[in-house]
C-alpha cells in the first residue's frame, strides 16, 4: 500500500511518538479488508510503539481504531484513509501517539472543558479537500477529550448508510445519531456549537484588544498580503477573519499563481496562514464582521456577530466573496440534499445517477466534465442562449457521450420528496414553456457574490454590491481600504487579490504616516 518514500516518510514522523499505540482493525472477505489489513501492517512496522490486532470489534468492516492502550483515547477510521484523508491518518497516529495538537491554548482548554458524551460521525470522500479538515479536527478532539468519540466514513465504501442517511453531500456530520453540520468546519467551528458560552468569551477577548494602526478584515490571499505588507512596516496589525484561505479553501487545484506550477487550495491556504506567523500579525480566527462604523476620532470601529468589537486608525477590508446562488424555490430546502457547490467533493455521492448543472461559463463546463466520469448522466442549464466557456472546454464537453446542453433556459424551481432532490425545473426563455429534469442532484455554478452586505450604508457600494475603490485601494472613507474579490476590481484571480491587498497596505501605511500627531 505504501511505497518506499511514504514509508520512510512515515518512519521519521512515527519516531516522534511518546505513547505507545494500537491500530485495531475489523475486517471482512472484501477485498478493501485486505488491504486495509497490509496498511496496518506496514504502518506498524514503521515503528516499535505501534502494533496491528485485528479485533473484529466494530459492525462497520472494514475499519479500524487508533487507539492508546490502558486510556479512552481512540479514533477510528472507516474505509482506507489514503488520497486527501493520508494527511487525517498521519496526524491521528501522531496525537493518539503523544504528539500536541497544534492549536490556539485558548481552543484546546475549550474542548477539554465540554461536558457531555459526543459520539461523532463523518462521511467524507477521498476526493474532497474540505474534508480532511473536519476529519482531523473531531479527531484531535477525541484525543485531547475522551468523552468525545470520532468515526470518520468513507461514504464509497458504506453505500447502504450513505442511502440510508440520506447524505448527498460532504462533509456531512452525525452527533450521537443526529445531522449536526455539512461543510468545512474546524476545531473552533465545533467548539462554538457546542459550547453556548463561547460567544460571550470570545466577545469579552475583542473588547479587550487595544487599538490597530492596519486591522485586516477577511483572511484569504488579499487579506493575507495585507497583513503581511503591514506587519512588514513595523506597525500595529491585526487580522479578524472568518476562515484563514478564503475561497481558496474549496478550490481543488490552482495552476495559475505564477512560480507555483500546480498546488491545492487547502495547501495554499494553509501556507497564507504559515506565512503570516512569521511576523508579529495578531491573527483572530472564527470571527464574522456584521457592522462597520467609520470613527471621527481618528478610531475606526467594527462590530463582529454575538458580540465584541476592534478598532482601528486604518481598515484593510478584503472579506472576499462566496457562491452565487440560484435564488429559486427548493434551493435552500435542498441544499446539501441534492443541491451543491463543489463537484469534486460530491460529485461522487451522484454515481451512477443523472444530475445537472445550471451555468454554462468555465467553472460550469469544468463541472461538467469532471462530473460526468462519476454520473449517469449530466445536463447543462445555462441561462444565455451560447455557452461562455473557453474552447477547449466545449470541445472537450461534446466529445462525451453523457453530456447535453441546453441554452437559453431560466431555472425556476428545485423539488423533492422532502428529504431529497428529485428535479429541476427551467423555463424556455424563448417559447416561455415550462421544462422539467429527473435528476437527483444539481450543481450550482453561476459566478459569486461579493461578502459586503454589512457595510451598506458605511462606505459606498457599486450596484453589484463590491466596494468601489480607487487604484491604490482607497474607498469612499479616509483611513478604509479594500482589496481582493469583494471589489470592483474587474478580476477575481488569486495573484492579483494578493496584489490588491499589498496595494491597500502600503496605501494605510501611507495614512498613517501623513496623519497629524495629536
Amino acid at each position: 500500500m505504501l511505497d518506499a518514500n511514504l514509508t520512510a516518510q512515515l518512519t521519521q514522523y512515527l519516531e516522534r511518538i511518546t505513547e505507545p499505540i494500537e491500530l485495531r482493525s475489523s475486517l471482512d472477505d472484501r477485498p478493501k479488508s485486505a488491504e486495509m489489513a497490509e496498511l496496518l501492517d506496514e504502518i506498524a512496522a514503521c515503528a516499535d510503539k505501534v502494533t496491528h490486532v485485528r479485533t473484529d470489534d466494530d459492525e462497520r468492516k472494514p475499519s479500524f481504531a487508533i487507539a492508546r492502550p490502558g486510556t479512552d483515547i481512540a479514533v477510528r477510521f472507516a474505509g482506507l484513509p489514503m488520497g486527501h484523508e493520508f494527511t487525517s491518518l498521519v496526524l491521528a497516529l501522531l496525537q493518539v501517539g503523544g504528539v500536541p495538537v497544534k492549536e490556539d491554548e485558548s481552543v484546546l482548554e475549550a474542548v477539554k472543558d465540554l461536558d457531555g458524551d459526543y459520539e461523532f460521525v463523518t462521511y467524507m470522500s477521498l476526493t474532497c479537500q474540505n474534508c480532511p479538515t473536519v476529519v482531523q479536527a473531531l479527531n484531535a478532539m477525541a484525543v485531547l477529550n475522551p468523552r468525545i468519540k470520532h468515526t470518520a466514513v468513507e461514504g464509497s465504501l458504506f453505500q447502504d448508510e450513505v442511502e440510508e442517511r440520506r447524505i448527498l453531500a460532504v462533509p456531512t456530520v452525525f452527533l450521537n445519531g443526529e445531522e449536526f453540520g455539512a461543510g468545512r468546519m474546524d476545531i473552533a467551528d465545533f467548539v462554538a456549537k457546542l459550547d453556548t458560552s463561547g460567544g460571550a468569551k470570545m466577545a469579552e477577548k475583542l473588547n479587550e484588544r487595544e487599538a490597530y494602526d492596519v486591522l485586516v478584515v477577511g483572511g484569504g490571499p488579499a487579506g493575507a498580503a495585507a497583513a503581511i505588507y503591514a506587519a512588514r512596516k513595523g506597525i500595529r496589525t491585526g487580522v479578524a477573519a472568518d476562515r484563514v484561505g478564503g475561497q481558496t479553501l474549496d478550490t481543488m487545484s490552482i495552476e495559475n499563481f505564477v512560480s507555483v506550477p500546480k498546488t491545492e487550495g487547502p495547501k495554499f491556504a494553509a501556507a497564507l496562514e504559515e506565512h503570516m506567523g512569521d511576523y508579529d500579525i495578531d491573527l483572530i480566527k472564527n470571527v464574522r464582521a456584521e457592522k462597520l462604523e467609520p470613527g471621527t476620532d481618528g478610531l475606526h470601529t467594527v462590530h463582529f456577530e454575538g458580540g465584541g468589537q476592534l478598532r482601528a486608525k486604518t481598515v484593510v477590508l478584503a472579506t472576499g466573496a462566496r457562491w452565487r446562488t440560484l435564488g429559486v424555490p427548493g434551493e435552500q430546502d435542498y441544499r446539501n440534499k441534492g443541491v451543491s457547490f463543489c463537484p469534486h467533493c460530491d460529485g461522487p455521492l451522484f454515481k451512477d445517477k443523472p444530475i445537472a448543472v445550471v451555468g454554462g461559463g468555465n467553472s460550469g463546463i469544468e463541472a461538467a466534465i469532471d462530473l460526468a466520469g462519476v454520473t449517469s448522466h449530466v445536463t447543462v442549464v445555462e441561462f444565455l442562449d451560447e455557452l461562455k466557456a473557453d474552447e477547449v472546454l466545449l470541445r472537450k464537453l461534446n466529445s462525451l457521450p453523457n453530456t447535453e446542453v441546453i441554452t437559453g433556459a431560466r431555472t425556476t424551481e428545485v423539488l423533492g420528496d422532502g428529504g431529497q432532490m428529485t428535479g429541476l425545473d427551467y423555463e424556455d426563455r424563448a417559447s416561455g414553456d415550462s421544462r422539467h429534469l429527473d435528476v437527483n442532484g444539481v450543481f450550482v455554478q453561476i459566478g459569486l457574490l461579493p461578502n459586503t452586505e454589512w457595510l451598506k450604508g458605511a462606505i459606498e457600494l457599486s450596484d453589484r454590491g463590491e466596494i468601489v475603490i480607487d487604484e491604490r485601494g482607497n474607498t469612499s472613507v479616509p483611513g478604509i481600504f479594500a482589496a481582493g474579490d469583494c471589489t470592483t476590481v474587474p478580476y477575481k484571480q488569486i495573484l492579483i487579490a494578493e496584489g490588491a491587498g499589498a496595494t491597500a497596505a502600503l496605501s494605510a501605511f501611507d495614512h498613517l504616516i501623513r496623519v497629524p500627531v495629536a
